[in-house]
This record gives C-alpha cells, sequence and structure tokens, in this order.
C-alpha cells in the first residue's frame, strides 16, 4: 500500500486518489482479458512500403515509457518535436506544420486550395489515394504520362500547367515507380510553375536517398510546400506521423485550417518521433540493409526476365509481361500480400522491399 501511495503522489493523486478511484477495477486488469492479434500468422507484408524492421530500439523504449503519460495533452513535447524536425531539415521552427501523417497535410492542402474551382496536375502513375476528396470538391485531375523510363516528365507537367491549374503533385522519389528527378531540373520547374500555382513535393522516401531535400526553398518561395512523414525510414507508418515545411505564412495558413494544430498526434506518436531523429545508428542500419536486400531482389527478378527499373525507394518497379505463372495466386498461395497492376501495358506492378528472408521467399514464390 505503502509503494502504491507513492505512485499516486508521483502522478499528483496523492491520497485523495486512493479514496475516490476504483484503480483495482481497471488499472490492474490483467493482459488476458484482452484480445491480441496473432502476428505469427500475418502474412509477409510486401504491399504498402513499410519499414519491415520496426521502429527504432530508442523509439520503442520511448513509446513504452510515455505510455502511463497519455492521459495528458502533449503540448510540450509537441514543440520538442517541431524543434527536432527544424533542426534537421535546417529551416526555423515556424516553417513546420505536424499532422497525422503527410496524408493529413494533403487534406489542409486541399481545403487551402479548394475555395477556388480548379484543377491540379499530377503523374501517371504517382501516388494517388488522396485524390478522391479532391475531385470531389470539385477539382479537375489532369494527370500527366511518364516517360518512357518511368521518370516523372517535368517539361510536360509545366506545359500542362494553366490559368486555372491551382496545384502541381510531385512525389520523389516517385511511388510506385521508384525512381528519382533530376535536382536541377525539379528545382527549375519549382521556379517557374510555382509563378502559376502551389507545387507540392512529396519527400517520403527521400531519406532513401542520398539526395538533399528541397527544404532549403521553402523560405524564398511561398508557393512551395514539401511534405515528409515517419512512415517510411523511421518505421512508425502505425504511428502516424507527418509534416509539412513551409514558408512562415504558408504554415500560419495551413495552420489556421486546422482545429487545434497541436493536437494532432498522440503522446506516444511523438515520443516515437522525438527519439527517432536521434537514433542515427537505426536509420543507417534500416538503409544499409534496405540497399544490400533491394541488390539481391533486382538480380533475381532480373534473373526471371522481370524487367525491374533501378529503385531510389524501399520498393521496385517491375514488368510481369514475361510471366507465365498467375503471380497474384503464386503470392496468395505462399502467404505474402503484394500490390496491383499499376499499367495493363507491361503489366507493371510494385513490391515492397522486405528482409533479406521475406524477399527470398518470394523470389521462391515466383519460381
Amino acid at each position: 500500500m505503502n509503494n502504491r501511495r507513492n505512485w499516486l503522489k508521483q502522478i499528483g493523486l496523492g491520497a485523495v486518489g486512493v479514496g475516490f478511484y476504483p484503480f483495482e477495477t481497471f488499472a490492474n486488469r490483467p493482459a488476458e482479458d484482452y484480445i491480441f492479434p496473432d502476428l505469427e500468422k500475418s502474412p509477409i507484408l510486401l504491399r504498402s512500403n513499410e519499414n519491415p524492421y520496426g521502429p527504432s530500439p530508442l523509439a520503442r523504449i520511448a513509446m513504452t515509457k510515455s505510455v502511463n503519460s497519455s492521459n495528458r495533452y502533449g503540448w510540450n513535447l509537441y514543440s520538442e518535436l517541431i524543434t527536432a524536425i527544424a533542426k534537421k531539415n535546417n529551416v526555423a521552427d515556424n516553417n513546420i506544420l505536424l499532422g497525422a501523417g503527410s496524408t493529413e497535410i494533403l487534406d489542409l492542402v486541399l481545403q487551402y486550395i479548394a475555395l477556388k474551382k480548379g484543377n491540379f496536375i499530377m503523374a501517371a502513375n504517382t501516388y494517388d489515394y488522396w485524390t478522391d476528396p479532391y475531385e470531389k470538391l470539385g477539382l479537375k485531375k489532369i494527370s500527366v504520362p511518364l516517360t518512357k523510363d518511368k521518370k516523372i516528365d517535368l517539361t510536360a507537367m509545366l506545359a500542362a500547367i494553366d490559368s486555372d491549374t491551382k496545384m502541381i503533385y510531385i512525389c520523389n522519389p516517385n511511388n510506385p515507380t521508384g525512381t528519382i528527378c533530376d535536382r536541377e531540373k525539379l528545382v527549375s520547374f519549382i521556379t517557374e510553375a510555382t509563378k502559376k500555382a502551389i507545387v507540392f513535393v512529396d519527400e517520403a522516401y527521400i531519406d532513401f536517398t542520398k539526395e538533399q531535400s528541397l527544404s532549403n526553398l521553402v523560405n524564398e518561395n511561398k508557393n512551395l510546400i514539401i511534405t515528409k512523414t515517419f512512415s517510411k525510414m523511421y518505421g512508425l507508418a502505425g504511428a502516424r506521423i507527418g509534416y509539412a515545411i513551409a514558408a512562415s505564412s504558408t504554415i500560419d495558413e495551413l495552420s489556421s485550417l486546422k482545429s487545434s494544430p497541436s493536437l494532432s498526434l498522440s503522446v506516444v506518436s511523438t515520443v516515437a518521433a522525438i527519439a527517432s531523429l536521434g537514433d542515427k545508428k537505426f536509420i543507417q542500419e534500416v538503409s544499409a540493409a534496405n540497399e544490400a536486400v533491394k541488390k539481391y531482389t533486382i538480380e533475381q527478378l532480373t534473373q526471371l526476365h522481370l524487367t525491374p527499373i533501378p529503385s531510389y525507394s524501399n520498393f521496385i518497379y517491375f514488368s510481369l509481361d514475361n510471366y507465365k505463372k498467375d503471380y497474384f495466386k503464386q503470392l496468395e498461395l505462399h502467404n505474402i500480400l503484394g500490390t496491383k497492376i499499376y499499367e495493363e501495358n507491361g503489366k507493371w506492378t510494385r513490391i515492397t522491399i522486405g528482409t533479406m528472408k521475406e524477399m527470398q521467399q518470394f523470389i521462391g514464390a515466383l519460381k
């Protein structure tokens, strides 16, 4: 009982809490009262470009320790995370807006631009799961085909801009192809395109490359918005943490569209992100593992005549044109979840790079 009273004092309830809160009925409920998912029977997940190695060790510790603080709002932690992100990206705190994943940032930009009808431009194919709400609110989607080598055609996208264009979306590296834009050409494109519309650059996979972020451009260009995420390299897809980098005036305008800009993230997610930014060893290890497994997988796919293209990400885009079996049936038979056909011409599909063991099982399933 003394230990319990001491614990109550530490969290601010003191002896009063003992008499008024039935802690025994909920705080110490045995774990067997809960039904946990059987992860051992889960399929091999190679569909959503998740980090197969999980959150970093430091993030896991931070998340575990923060659970007991989840009854409190995380305002101070929120500010700490913004400062850490700003430092990483060489910008000021007022250039950062946090969101529950980068998808929330895309939704905010939708609200920002949907006040006036018009169109938005994107590559075909690219990450497009966010586009339905845009079209339902009256914005017309203009899709610009990729080049023959599956790269985003910046010249064609620039030519597609008209007086009704409100936003141009660039995913770099691009999902699902894994290709990357030449930096000099992309900067030139942004300079011209932002004279007429917002350019939204999605850098969800930039951490898998040696490329420099475009974050250094935001202060001189209020029509440039960059988004990043902790879902991929940092292994926090389920924790839902993303952020925008933009001119401070743009961040203010986007923030005004949220009822409470400082309450998008949970305490657990916030401390996980802070810890992840400090775990440089984990990032180095994940990057090295991803490159090694990617090299193996591309070599194996090439031997099977499945025509993969070079990837600057944690997934591979390849053609099933020469594959004689039922690809998706083979995955199903081996309890592997892949994705879909993105281009019927050539039967192009994408596979996430898992662990070496997972990709060996994937190649085995194809054989």
